[in-house]
């Protein structure tokens, strides 16, 4: 799991401000690890079905 994308620091701080807050419904998923799920796919050329699970649910990133 080496191979995983994650967010900097410094690039979760660019890009935080723009996530919603205090939304009705469900609590989110971890907006930092969804971001970062979804640039591995995007990045890595992987398959949604292949994505690894350490990004949280599939579903839930696909759908973000």
């Amino acid at each position: 799991m080496a191979d995983l994308f994650w967010l900097s620091d410094e690039q979760w701080a660019a890009i935080e401000p723009f996530m919603p807050k205090d939304q009705p419904g469900p609590e989110r998923k971890d907006d930092r690890q969804i971001i970062s799920g979804i640039l591995h796919v995007l990045t890595s050329g992987c398959r949604w079905r292949d994505y690894p699970a350490a990004y949280g649910p599939r579903t839930t990133v696909y759908n973000r």
